[in-house]
């Protein structure tokens, strides 16, 4: 089977390659969550550092129960024997597939890894809708049209996909549409992979984050992880909370089994420092509250500048992203630019402007949809003074090289539409 590299590395590495060239870059492709380790946790993590035996498959007992007592806080009774920790949430959620086996469903547009790993995994992926604003859950009703039509033509889909705060969107599905989903699922008997590694990044303390667990907990399999709340992409850790159900319980053996197979027990000193983490100390809670203040402020910034020209954006509730539509434009980007496509501007956001984006179709729509994915985490600067400074500031969006990038942001815009402010030709 050919493979190719993840939409999200292949768009940082073009940026990168940019950069060693002497080329301006604006780096809204890569979604990671960029921001400084929190001091605590490099003193959690080197406290480990000389415990090199294998642990455990399922992982450290001290980490299951925090992560269990995690999960506890937030409304979610966790049996720590039903939590499995793995090196990332992305395996973890590639060792579900292949222990669930079937046909998946996913939202559409989703995170590019959840087609790519059904795929892998042998099985193919059936794309739903989401309603506007409402993303990461296919909706409800198309969700049950869409099954029963697969099953109509022999295929076997067996889960489905829900991800709460999004990727793409930076929305938060509702409670209601949360529940009829899980109706939904138990009237499919589907297993619901609920994806909530961007829970703790809400921006606004009433934007509430509801999970299918509370709604059909029987059949409702939540992942998370620490490359987010905390920016500790490189360290990968993972945990999954399996239900306390017959489901659950035949799923964790499964998944154990694949886990001894691929990765045989996380990294010991990595999971003592998750260990600290999931405890939720109060250094810890007040860095995450800062962090998601940060993603916000600066999300919205750059949402207005898309509104700004006329693109359609759902306004961001979490994490780091945003989804623009440019439908209402692309009579001007084709007389302009030639541009009919989805992929094709973003390649000429990329080629001419050195602005990384990733277009819908990486997402599971259709190659004419005009909207792309814009992640906004890699704007707080270069160094880590600079990204501490972001953390601490009243004012982030007032800091230089905040500002410039928003600048710059200003002008690419504009230069694409070939608005005044800017002439045509004019951004390097």
């Amino acid at each position: 089977m050919s493979v190719s590299v993840s939409a999200t590395l292949a768009v940082n590495e073009a940026l990168a390659e940019r950069r060693r060239q002497g080329l301006p870059v604006l780096p809204l492709g890569f979604g990671e969550a960029g921001l400084p380790v929190h001091p605590a946790m490099r003193d959690a993590l080197a406290a480990g550092g000389d415990t090199n035996a294998y642990g455990p498959v399922a992982g450290l007992e001290s980490l299951r129960t925090a992560a269990a007592g995690y999960w506890d806080r937030r409304g979610l009774p966790t049996d720590p024997d039903l939590v499995v920790a793995g090196p990332g949430s992305k395996p973890l959620l590639y060792s579900l597939l292949l222990s669930i086996g079937g046909d998946v469903a996913v939202a559409a547009p989703s995170w590019v890894s959840y087609a790519a790993q059904t795929h892998l995994a042998g099985h193919d992926v059936v794309f739903v809708p989401t309603t506007p604003a409402q993303g990461g859950a296919p909706q409800p009703d198309l969700l049950i049209d869409a099954v029963i039509r697969a099953r109509r033509h022999g295929r076997d889909v067996r889960a489905v996909v829900v991800t709460t705060p999004d990727n793409p969107t930076g929305t938060v599905p509702s409670r209601g549409t949360i529940r009829r989903l899980a109706d939904a699922a138990r009237a499919l008997d589907l297993v619901i992979i609920s994806d909530e590694i961007y829970r703790d990044l809400v921006h606004e303390p009433g934007t509430v984050v509801r999970s299918p667990a509370e709604f059909a907990p029987e059949r409702t399999v939540v992942t998370t992880g620490l490359s987010k709340n905390l920016a500790l992409g490189g360290w990968r850790l993972g945990v999954t909370r399996l239900p306390d159900s017959d489901i659950g319980h035949r799923l964790h053996s499964d998944l154990l089994g694949v886990a001894s197979e691929i990765w045989s027990t996380p990294a010991t000193p990595v999971q003592q420092a998750a260990t600290y983490a999931f405890g939720e100390p109060a250094e810890i809670t007040d860095h995450i509250a800062r962090s998601r203040r940060l993603h916000g402020l600066v999300a919205r910034a750059v949402a207005d500048r898309f509104v700004s020209v006329g693109a359609l954006v759902a306004p961001p509730q979490a994490g780091f992203y945003l989804y623009p539509d440019f439908e209402g434009l692309k009579e001007s980007l084709a007389a302009d630019h030639g541009v009919t496509t989805g992929p094709e501007l973003c390649a000429l956001l990329l080629d001419s402007y050195g602005m990384g984006t990733l277009p819908a179709a990486e997402f599971g729509e259709d190659a004419g949809a005009l909207r792309m994915r814009v992640a906004t985490s890699l704007l707080y600067g270069e160094t880590e003074a600079q990204r501490y400074s972001a953390l601490a500031a009243d004012d982030p969006l007032a800091l230089p090289w905040i500002r410039a990038h928003l600048d710059r942001l200003d002008g690419v815009l504009d230069q694409l539409l070939c608005r005044e402010r800017v002439p045509c030709g004019e951004v390097g």
